[in-house]
């Protein structure tokens, strides 16, 4: 193990050697020339099982559904899972990535297209050899036939051991989508049951560490070095080490959730998730919260259950889902009542995500945004997902007196800097800009990153800053408390304000990141139809997650502290706000309104005193 940070060293020698030895611009250099030794895991290898072994979920609508909406199949259809081989959103990244790095595709399409491993479409990895067994997405039969690499004397199958055995190497890690399939397509589930096919028992199926499979994600082409920072790895070589938490962070959603409470023993979430099947209420695994359980039959030749388990993989994908639908609009693929389904479940899981916490403090308004999941909030892929409070006060009448956190829907633009925003960005640093020929800081190129710039998103409970650094999850930007799972932001409450009313939005799709996927594209027109989407989604406009208002005692004219009183302390905060008042938020001090604290201010302070 300590040989390893100085292999990585020499790694990312050779890289950069390679673009300097070559005699032409860096950025002449793009895509880098990767090779698919570049991006290979661990696990089951392309063309390792049979297409006859893994069936097609349509194979498996016939005993799974869809004589129930909270069949297996009926709920599948609906999901984001089922539509990863039809996702317009995911093929315009993969064209970027591509640009960037040759043979991108291969490593994207592990977690997305998962069968392209299964039929050899994985090879072309611009997606461009996709066929409909691909488009079948993350299949039923595909997960049914997963194995725990991770093999435990006793618990797991013992099937298991000799399909592991078979592998030329087996996953040490959950994640990058190392998985391993049953190459004779025996189903497993979590219970095990008398069927028309072979079935065995799997505890795996019921972990989170099967969701960690795909739900974390790290560059295996951007290695951690001793030193802490990030950078690339040699040509043609093999990531140095598959534990994710050594690669850049592209995802770490598993990660968050297992150095949670969550995991640690389970959270009473008081049935805000879990369904009304679940027999406990406790939330400890991911299938606790997003298989949630209802009274039904897994089929109708199976037996009655109380807390029969949905498979409606629930998320924040509203408008992905609604993209996927119109772009499927004539493809048989898609069922579209049950991507309908699909999107109200959605937006019911992001309405669940947060709660929200108004407090008047003197002349300040307290927004306090409680995450409710197991994860940060938001989590999942790095780009474009974003949270912010909008907070609006009110007079009297209910006329808006002041706004932070405005969204303009029609121009799609969000004042940013009136409110806090809750997102993560990457970006390139000065030694990965000059070895590429791009400019250094934040960026979009996420197959080039290699720096966190902002993660400002809100921990969830269990929290621990050192913990969560080491698995590559760190907060930078802001600043929580070990243990924290909340933030707080205060809005100066303006004179004349009766009301108050926040709201928390989500957004997948801002204006700046859709216009990045359309005009950096320069290989095909996935990026001028993922805008038409846009376009055609009312520009993707964000979703309320909660919302509260709260009554205010108007604060007084003079009255800066908020004490009920004008007296020497407000003189005081007076003369340090002397000058020009920030544009936003307009400061206390300025009584007359005309942006400077001065003398006007100070004769109407003195004229109110006491």
């Amino acid at each position: 193990m300590s040989t390893r940070p100085a292999i990585a060293r020499r790694r990312c020698i050779l890289f950069v050697g390679l673009i300097a030895a070559s005699g032409l611009a860096a950025a002449a250099m793009l895509p880098v020339p990767t090779t698919f030794n570049d991006f290979h895991l661990a696990g089951t290898q392309v063309l390792d099982v049979g297409t006859d072994a893994i069936w097609t979920s349509s194979q498996c609508l016939y005993c799974h559904g869809p004589d129930d909406p909270g069949d297996p199949h009926s709920t599948w259809a609906g999901s984001k899972m089922a539509h990863a081989g039809r996702n317009p959103l995911f093929f315009a990244q993969m064209t970027l990535a591509n640009q960037d790095v040759e043979n991108a595709g291969y490593f994207c399409m592990r977690c997305h297209v998962p069968m392209s491993f299964v039929t050899g479409a994985a090879y072309d990895p611009s997606g461009g050899s996709i066929g409909l067994t691909d488009m079948d997405g993350v299949s039923c039969h595909f997960c049914h036939a997963m194995v725990d690499p991770i093999y435990v004397e006793g618990i797991s199958p013992p099937e298991d051991a000799g399909i592991l055995g078979g592998l030329d190497q087996v996953p040490g890690h959950y994640g990058n989508s190392m998985f391993v399939l049953d190459p004779t397509g025996t189903r497993r589930g979590a219970r095990g049951s008398a069927a028309f096919h072979d079935t065995i028992h799997s505890p795996f199926h019921r972990s989170g560490t099967m969701c960690g499979t795909c739900h974390d994600v790290g560059n295996v082409q951007v290695t951690l070095r001793k030193d802490g920072t990030y950078f690339y790895n040699a040509l043609d070589t093999p990531a140095p080490d598959e534990n994710l938490h050594t690669q850049f962070p592209l995802e770490r959603t598993f990660s968050e959730w297992q150095l949670s409470a969550f995991a640690q023993g389970g959270v009473d979430m008081a049935g805000r998730f879990g369904g009304d099947g679940h027999p406990t209420g406790i939330m400890h695994s991911c299938q606790d919260c997003h298989m949630p359980r209802t009274a039904g039959m897994a089929s109708p030749f199976g037996e009655w259950r109380p807390d029969l388990a949905t498979h409606e993989f629930a998320g924040s994908s509203v408008w992905a889902l609604q993209i996927i639908a119109i772009h499927g609009a004539d493809d048989p693929g898609v069922d579209h009542d049950a991507i309908a389904r699909g999107i109200d479940h959605a937006r019911s899981m992001l309405e669940r995500a947060a709660s929200l916490e108004l407090a008047q403090e003197g002349r300040s308004l307290r927004v306090r945004i409680i995450n409710e999941t197991g994860h940060k909030l938001p989590t999942g892929h790095i780009e474009g997902r974003r949270v912010w409070a909008n907070v609006r006060f009110l007079d009297s009448s209910g006329a808006i007196i002041r706004e932070y956190g405005h969204y303009d829907f029609e121009e799609a633009e969000l004042d940013e800097p009136s409110t806090r925003i809750y997102e993560m960005h990457v970006g390139l640093s000065v030694e990965a800009a000059e070895a590429l020929g791009l400019p250094p800081g934040p960026t979009t190129r996420m197959a080039l990153a290699n720096t966190i710039e902002k993660d400002t998103r809100i921990p969830p409970r269990g929290f621990s800053n050192a913990a969560f650094a080491a698995a590559g999850a760190p907060v930078v930007g802001h600043a929580y408390a070990d243990g924290q799972y909340w933030d707080d932001q205060h809005f100066e409450i303006p004179v004349g304000a009766a009301t108050a009313v926040v709201t928390v939005n989500y957004q997948m799709m801002p204006r700046h990141y859709v216009e990045v996927l359309r005009d950096n594209n320069h290989t095909d027109d996935w990026g001028t139809i993922l805008y038409d989407l846009w376009l055609a989604t009312d520009k993707a406009p964000p979703i309320a997650m909660v919302s509260a208002d709260l009554a205010l005692i108007p604060p007084r004219l003079g009255d800066l502290n908020g004490d009920g009183h004008v007296d020497a302390t407000d003189l005081i905060l007076l003369f340090q706000a002397w000058g020009p008042c920030p544009p936003a938020p307009p400061c206390a001090a300025d009584l007359d309104g005309n942006g400077l604290v001065g003398l006007v201010d100070l004769l109407l302070l003195l004229s109110l005193w006491g």
